[in-house]
């Protein structure tokens, strides 16, 4: 299992970007990369912009291994159709990002965090693998004894992201459906996200 060490919000200064579209991010007030070299741009090369974009998708989902990441990859070329719009299908369909989308969470790591330690329900079992993937038509809940979590409780009185239309939500119930695996246009992502550039880095 793959664990972040460093703060979350590094990455939107390494990336350049606000990754998550949070209010709190470093970004905000540092539009500039961390550490003494940080201020220092140049220009990109084409290969610099494929791994740019690649890293900024890996990271949007919790900081994904790259072995974990790759297998997303490789699933998605491995079916017909257009592999970048197939592999962000596959990113979210995760149990993690529903539960992220579905604002029961503030962040995809607190995410990770609820269902890990077993306060999350698929179609009323109980999940503990955050990259399990959902069907169509699954139902996420959180369990009842676990409505009163400080995550759920924050998550559920701020409600500052909007739910996408391919996910049904009930949230008397905390609770919603997954409707259908969307495409790139329908993810609600706070910066422009490339699957395209990810397909060429890996086609290299």
């Amino acid at each position: 299992m793959s664990k972040r060490s460093e703060p979350h919000y590094k990455i939107d200064r390494r990336l350049g970007c606000n990754l998550w579209g949070r209010p709190k991010s470093p970004f905000n007030k540092r539009e500039y990369g961390p550490g003494e070299h940080g201020q220092r741009r140049g220009k990109i090369s084409d290969y610099g912009i494929q791994l740019r974009a690649k890293q900024k998708l890996k990271g949007y989902y919790g900081n994904l291994s790259e072995k974990q990441f790759r297998s997303y990859y490789k699933a998605a070329a491995s079916l017909k159709g257009d592999t970048g719009e197939l592999l962000v299908g596959l990113l979210e369909r995760r149990l993690d990002a529903i539960v992220y989308r579905l604002n029961l969470v503030p962040t995809i790591f607190a995410a990770r965090q609820l269902i890990n330690h077993g306060h999350v329900r698929v179609n009323g079992k109980r999940v503990t693998i955050r990259s399990y993937l959902c069907s169509v038509g699954d139902n996420i809940s959180i369990k009842e004894s676990s409505k009163q979590h400080p995550l759920v409780v924050e998550a559920t009185q701020s409600q500052v992201r909007e739910i996408p239309d391919y996910i049904v939500p009930n949230l008397d119930k905390l609770e919603g459906t997954f409707n259908r695996i969307p495409q790139l246009a329908d993810i609600p992502y706070p910066v422009e996200m490339e699957p395209n550039l990810v397909v060429e880095f890996y086609s290299r």
